[in-house]
Formats: structure tokens, C-alpha cells, sequence
């Protein structure tokens, strides 16, 4: 049902969406930046596809439980200090890029290539 609901809000234009980046925009799940001068503001939209984010976070909140990968993202981000409902933002915004990206691709979705760890930069090593 989640799915359905997804991709119906999504329409069937592929198109539509010119980037990942456009996609979460449009569910409200990216956060708006404002700056001035020294001032930075990040905060939350106000304009966004309310049917489209609820079923985002209901599918983020499922992936908790289902998917192993996602909950140790979602624990990652929760002990870099993010609060419950921003990891969970995070995470959906994660799965929104990946939908992007399969969309785009016609790939199927790979849990493994999704939650992949961040490389860190090469060491040098002297013997």
C-alpha cells in the first residue's frame, strides 16, 4: 500500500524529476537553507507534498524494523545527535535518492550499495 502510494504521488513521468535533489524537494524532506552575512538558518518546509512525506515516513519508520542496513544508519545518525524525526528524515531522504536513482537506472534496489559506509581518506602507511 505504501508503495502504491509512493509512486502514484510520484506520477508516471520520469522525467518529472531532473535529480534526486528536485524528488526530496518535492516530498518536503529536504531542509531549506537561508544565509545572510555570518547568519545560517536550516529549518523544515512548509510547501510540500503532504501525502507524499507522510508515506515517506511511515516507509522510513517501517525500514527500522525490516531492514538492517536502515537501522544502522538511522542508530548512526541518532549518536551523531540527531533527534528522532531528523534521522528519520535522513533516512528517507537516503531512500528517496535511491528510488531516484532506480527510477532513472531501471535497476532494482540494493540494500548493500544504498547504506554503503563513507570511504575515508587513504592513509599512508610508512613501513
Amino acid at each position: 500500500m505504501l508503495g502504491a502510494r509512493v509512486l502514484a504521488e510520484l506520477g508516471d513521468d520520469r522525467a518529472r524529476f531532473a535529480d534526486a535533489r528536485a524528488l526530496k524537494s518535492y516530498a518536503g524532506s529536504a531542509p531549506i537553507t537561508r544565509a545572510s552575512g555570518k547568519k545560517r538558518f536550516v529549518g523544515r518546509r512548509f510547501v510540500k507534498n503532504n501525502r507524499l512525506i507522510n508515506a515517506g515516513f511511515l516507509w522510513a519508520f517501517a525500514a527500522l524494523t525490516a531492514s538492517p542496513e536502515a537501522n544502522a544508519h538511522y542508530r548512526r545518525r541518532r549518536e551523531h545527535g540527531d533527534w528522532h524525526a531528523a534521522a528519520q528524515r535522513n533516512l528517507l531522504n537516503r531512500f528517496l535518492g535511491q528510488l531516484h536513482y532506480c527510477l532513472k537506472t531501471r535497476q532494482h534496489f540494493d540494500e548493500q550499495a544504498a547504506f554503503a559506509p563513507l570511504l575515508s581518506p587513504p592513509t599512508d602507511q610508512a613501513a
